[in-house]
């Protein structure tokens, strides 16, 4: 999620109320699908779009539980993102052909204190709580996923996939052992960190470089995720962090929203040499649709983001307003002047780069992503085509679209205990 960084002061204790996530981990087994036969491999489409129809495309990096709390907003209504700045919902999946992907947890980065802590813990429970009650209201057409063999059984049956993920651990405080309340809860995807640097590791982004890499609590981290079987996320964490990630992490690790620094120097994106390092352990890039050109950070641009991520606590008349707003500063400013060939640049680069094993699509929906030409979830059959126009086979645009995200989560799976 691209926002701004905030700063960050102090650690301290706080006790995790787990039976909030007991009762939700009990409702995610209670939903739980039984077992299938999986699909069999599609045959060679003819043309694009029927190829990309008919594969199963996953998406890492859906950061739409932000506007579960928002007054009038369903996800199974077709929205608009000139009209509200969404850009997920599944009218528009099912016309893009987006199956489904991890939605996100996301918490801002706040002080490192216990009242910080408990209202971050407070956040995540709730955003818990919205995904379960989006599944639970979509009339069947979602389902809860907890691995990749759930994955496949889901899609075969048709059913729109939702993993959960965690982008920013502040929410534990400061203790590892709270990570098997998330993982009860169904969440198998985690990022340490966010802007600004907290309690785990250090930040790409509005960070100060507080632990060179990852905090000795950060480290604990990496040993309990690989435990428990979840996919550890290094975007957001700074250069050094990712590193000792990836040295430490006994399975895969991933980006599940970034991009290749040469293509554009940002610190969000990462440089070819550890892509290829990532590669090498068996991970995998998600790349992301911004950090591909310089984004508007003005003043004007500042306060807009303040509005719209306040864009819950207002009816839809205010939040049409706010949309009204962002349209009017991006024909002057655009917050993202980015085009669809300048993703496809990145993405192309990340798969010359890495080969089609470690590559696959996180763009960053609902959290800054979209680009002219590629605005919405509507739009990511526009993907397929280009990979196909540049040469790549069918079996390697699944790979692209799901099949290396199904290996890394057998991977930690695997690697669990």
């Amino acid at each position: 999620m691209a926002r701004p960084a905030s700063a960050a002061p102090t650690p301290a204790a706080l006790k995790w109320p787990a039976l909030a996530f007991a009762a939700l981990a009990l409702a995610a087994c209670a939903a739980a699908d039984q077992p299938a036969t999986a699909p069999s491999p599609a045959a060679p489409a003819n043309d694009a779009r029927t190829l990309h129809m008919g594969l199963l495309a996953l998406d890492t990096h859906l950061d739409t539980p932000v506007h579960l709390g928002r007054p009038g907003w369903r996800i199974g209504d077709r929205h608009d993102y000139a009209g509200d700045l969404s850009q997920v919902d599944l009218p528009r999946m099912a016309e893009g052909g987006l199956d489904g992907g991890f939605f996100v947890i996301y918490t801002e980065q706040g002080p490192l204190d216990a009242a910080g802590y408990a209202r971050a813990a407070d956040h995540a429970r709730t955003r818990l709580r919205q995904i379960r009650a989006m599944v639970d209201g979509s009339g069947g057409r979602m389902a809860l996923a907890t691995s990749a063999a759930e994955i496949e059984r889901l899609a075969a049956r048709g059913r729109i996939i939702v993993l959960q993920s965690i982008e920013n651990s502040y929410p534990l405080g400061d203790s590892v052992a709270r990570l098997a309340d998330f993982h009860r809860a169904g969440v198998r995807l985690a990022g340490p960190v966010h802007n600004g640097d907290n309690q785990f590791a250090d930040a790409a982004s509005g960070g100060r470089g507080s632990h060179q890499g990852l905090s000795a609590l950060g480290r604990q981290w990496v040993a309990e995720m690989n435990r428990l079987g979840m996919v550890i996320d290094a975007s957001h964490a700074s250069d050094a962090a990712f590193d000792q990630m990836l040295a430490l992490s006994r399975a895969p690790i991933i980006l599940s929203h970034s991009g290749p620094r040469a293509v554009f120097d940002h610190p969000r994106n990462l440089d070819d040499q550890r892509l290829k390092a990532l590669a090498a352990r068996g991970g995998v890039v998600f790349v992301n649709s911004i950090f591909l050109a310089p984004v508007d950070r003005s003043p004007a641009r500042q306060a807009l983001w303040a509005k719209r991520e306040a864009m819950d606590r207002v009816d839809p008349a205010a939040q049409r307003a706010v949309a009204a707003e962002w349209a009017a500063l991006d024909r002057v400013q655009p917050y993202n002047p980015a085009t669809f060939d300048q993703f496809m640049a990145s993405l192309l680069h990340c798969l010359k780069l890495l080969g089609p094993d470690h590559v696959g699509i996180g763009a960053d929906w609902d959290g800054g992503g979209g680009v002219t030409g590629m605005i919405d979830v509507a739009a990511l059959p526009r993907i397929t085509a280009a990979l196909r126009a540049a040469g790549y086979s069918d079996a390697d645009i699944r790979k692209v679209w799901s099949g290396n995200l199904l290996r890394v989560l057998r991977a930690a799976e695997k690697a669990a205990g």
